[in-house]
């Protein structure tokens, strides 16, 4: 299924670092956490960063695919985050809620985990407990590891 996307959100990885320490910040009186799960891929970096800062260092992952390009498929999980038994006392951080899928199948692995997102869409904003930036479900989130330098067409110029 291809999501119809009218809107670009290009993060840099300056953004995303901020932003990630952001998510840290709101965590720091939840805290503390016996451990992480990042859900990867996209929430390796924002894991790794709100870890750090919150001087996590037991890790697991939880492994899900979900996403071939801009192409939603079903949820695949590939590994389970097997260190975090229910989840107690362990926080989940993924870099985006879109649809809630994914944070469907990893609520059912993991239903007493703190659930973090650096980006939520409204219809996934539901199953994430904290968030720092809310985007429209019909944004596009480019994350600088799916980015080159290139030159981009003005909004306006875009608009057909």
């Amino acid at each position: 299924m291809i999501e119809k996307t009218d809107k670009a959100f290009p993060v840099s990885w300056e953004e995303l670092h901020r932003t990630s320490k952001a998510l840290a910040w709101r965590l720091l009186e939840l805290g503390p956490f016996d451990g992480l799960v990042a859900v990867t891929r996209g929430g390796l970096v924002p894991a790794a960063i709100v870890a750090r800062e919150l001087e996590i260092r037991l890790i697991d992952t939880a492994c899900m695919a979900s996403y071939h390009g801009q192409e939603r498929g079903k949820v695949s999980i590939l590994k389970e985050a097997s260190l975090a038994g229910d989840g107690s006392g362990w926080l989940i951080v993924d870099d985006l809620v879109d649809t809630g899928e994914t944070s469907k199948a990893l609520r059912a692995l993991l239903p007493k985990a703190h659930f973090a997102t650096v980006y939520a869409k409204p219809a996934g904003r539901p199953l994430v407990d904290t968030f720092v930036t809310e985007v429209s479900q019909d944004t596009w989130i480019f994350f600088p590891w799916d980015m080159e330098p290139q030159p981009s067409t003005p909004i306006i110029g875009r608009r057909v």
